[in-house]
Order: structure tokens, then sequence, then C-alpha cells
């Protein structure tokens, strides 16, 4: 395809059918997009008293992946008008994946510990997991088994589309079963000043208060961010860049800024640094079940009759170098914090098909060998992760709750 064609395409699903973009609209859609990631996370942060904090996290990770969501829709929506353009699914699909894990996660980890280096003895600390954040380790691997079956079979149907629905709906359900957080001295003095005052208020007044966060984040968001976007677009094709990086790297980053904005708020505190992990894992959870369910629904009603997005050898290649990076994360979190070696081992892993797109048939070894690796010292262990014992702890102390309550 074009690459004019292309840039149009990608245009379209930013900008929404609105005029050109320009440069200089970045100047004041820029702090727009900061201001509604830090509105957003407030909410977020005030929310988990009253919810847990994974659904609290879950919510936030919806509307910070709405641009995504826009993106891909319209890109699925023109591949249903012209089958040639799948590949430009499963680009955008995979990029933004790959950069949430490969650069998101070690972003978070060295956001944390270069701000923590001081106060922790000129070392750096480990990112540490809490043991409900299990929820959200495991959340992550029901969708990706799904993806292997869908890699295996080298299509994604219409039928597709239920599965991976439910394995999102499975996850919030756990989400919605967790109690929230308990109010204490401690909890609430690592809360900003708007959360904590929000949480000063009383009853109604601060559901209200919380709901009236998200909505005005989410508003401030969903009117900047197609301008946003655009403007950094235009900046990007001044600079001449490629086709293939534009859309499998470009456009998933710049969709993806406001939640890379909310991880870094949270990041530069370590006692929060799980926190912005887990809100980059829940967007992954996002992406790989219900956007990507989304994907063939828009697919089949573009092109008016039920068939599937038919992958050749180069787009299996691609989602199958995906499941292993995300495969990979999931298991570094099965130990419930992420440390040093392990953020430079992602971060390195992602560079290298990053700057060296002919590499990526031998990190497809290079990913499935360090997994095996990973898996082999879990199993030698003969002891269950951390993760699953958290999960197990976690689920238990919920019936405990219930089964108390109706006593």
């Amino acid at each position: 395809m074009p690459a004019v064609m292309m840039m149009k395409l990608v245009r379209a699903a930013l900008e929404g059918g609105r005029g050109t973009a320009s440069t200089l609209s970045a100047l004041w859609t820029f702090p727009s997009i900061l201001l509604s990631a830090f509105v957003i996370a407030w909410g977020a942060e005030a929310a988990q008293f009253l919810m847990s904090q994974g659904l609290a996290l879950a919510i936030l990770a919806w509307l910070q992946t709405l641009p995504e969501f826009a993106v891909e829709a319209v890109i699925a929506w023109s591949a249903g008008k012209d089958p040639s353009q799948t590949h430009l699914v499963i680009a955008n699909f995979t990029g933004s994946l790959r950069l949430l894990v490969g650069l998101g996660w070690p972003m978070i980890y060295f956001v944390s510990a270069i701000s923590g280096y001081k106060a922790a003895g000129r070392k750096f600390v480990d990112v540490t997991l809490h043991e409900e954040h299990s929820v959200e380790v495991f959340g992550l691997l029901l969708p990706i088994l799904y993806f292997a079956f869908i890699w295996w079979k080298g299509s994604l149907t219409l039928w597709d589309a239920g599965p991976l629905t439910l394995t999102y709906i499975i996850y919030l359900w756990v989400l919605w079963r967790i109690p929230p957080q308990e109010e204490n001295e401690e909890a609430l003095e690592d809360l900003g000043a708007i959360p904590r005052a929000v949480l000063g208020m009383a009853g109604r007044r601060r559901n209200m208060a919380i709901w009236t966060l998200f909505i005005i984040g989410g508003l401030i968001l969903y009117l900047t961010a197609h301008p946003f976007l655009n403007s950094m677009l235009a900046i990007a094709v001044s600079l001449n860049v490629s086709t293939f990086v534009f859309v499998q790297w470009v456009a998933p980053f710049l969709s993806e800024f406001p939640e890379k904005l909310s991880a870094f708020y949270w990041a530069r505190k370590v006692k929060t640094a799980n926190v912005a992990l887990m809100n980059m894992v829940s967007s992954n959870i996002n992406q790989w079940s219900i956007l990507s369910a989304m994907i063939p629904i828009l697919f089949v009603i573009s092109a008016r009759e039920i068939r599937p997005l038919v992958f050749d050898a180069h787009q299996r290649s691609e989602i199958l170098l995906t499941i292993l990076q995300s495969t990979l994360g999931f298991l570094l979190l099965l130990n419930l914090r992420l440390s040093l070696h392990e953020a430079i081992i992602l971060f390195v892993f992602w560079l290298i098909q990053f700057a060296i797109p002919a590499s990526r048939d031998f990190m497809l070894y290079v990913y499935l060998g360090w997994c095996a690796v990973e898996a082999a010292r879990l199993l030698f262990r003969r002891v269950p992760p951390p993760a699953w014992v958290g999960l197990q702890h976690t689920m238990a102390r919920r019936l405990d709750r219930t089964n108390g309550a109706t006593t």
C-alpha cells in the first residue's frame, strides 16, 4: 500500500474526520493531556478505598486506552473493505502491546529505582507487588493462552470475539469480588493532596467527587486526544518517519501516552510504583482481550459478510513474538516483583527488535529460550510461585468476608 494512503488511514483513525493537524496545536494539547492523566489518576487513587484497587485501575485503563481503541477500530474497519490491509491491523495491535511490556514496564522500574536510590542506601530496589495484584498477573495469562490458539490456527474470526471477551469478564468479576483497601493513616499519607481531600469528604459527596474526577479527566482526554495525536503525527510526518515504524511504533506510542503519564506519576514514589506497574498490566489485559475481540466484529460488519482475518507467515511471526514477550513478562511477575535485571532484559530485548527489524526471527528464539529458563526455574523450586499463593489468599479473604457478612 502506498505510503500516502497509509498516512491517510492512520490520520482518519486519529482525527475522526476532523481538519488537518497542526504541529502548533501541541502547545495546548500536551498540557491538556498531562492534566487529564493527573485528574484520572487522582480519581483512581481515591477510588481504591471504595472498590478494589484492581477494579479502579481497570476503569482507568479503559479511559486511557480509548485513543488506541479508536486507531485500531478504524484500521479494522478499513481492513474489512480491503483485506490486503490486514497487516496494518496486526502492525498496530502487536506494536502497542510490545511497547507496553518492552518500554512501559522497564520505564516504571527505572523511574521508581532512580527516585528511591538514595533512600534505599544508594541501591536499586525492586518494584514489589501486593498479594491482591496476583489477580492482574493471572488476568494477563488467560487472553495470552487463547491468543496462542489464534496464532496456531492462523486466523482471527468473529467466533474468537466471544472467548476473548469472556476472559475480560472473568478478570473484572474477580476484581469486583476483591474488597477495597482499608483507610488508615499510613495509606492516606501516601496519597496526594487532592485524593486525600476527596477521601476526607463524607458519604455521597466523596463518591460524587471521585466519579467527577473520572468524568472530568475522561472528558478532557476525549476532547484533547485526537488533536494531540494529530499534532504529534504531523511532527512525525515532517521528520519523514518511515511507514512501517509509523504504524507499528509511532501511532501506538502516542495513543498510549496518557497511561504512560499516569504510570510516571505513580512510579516516582517507590511505595506506589506497584500501582504504576499494575496500571500497565491492566492495559495489557485490556488490549489482549476486549480490544482484540473488537477487531473481528468491526471487520465482519465492514465486510458485510462473515469471514476471518487470515494471517500470512510474517503476521503470524509478529503475533508469536508479541505472545512470547508478554508470556515472559507474566513469568517474571510470578514472584510478585520486578527487579533490575528483569527490567533490563525486557527493555534490551524490545530495543533489539525495534532497532534491528531483521533480528525479529532471531528474537523469537531468544524470547522462547528465556521463557523456558524462567519456567524451568519455577519447576525446580518445587513450591508454588508467590503470585499463585497470593491469588489463593486474596480469594480466600474475599470468601471469609462474604461468609462473615452472611452469618
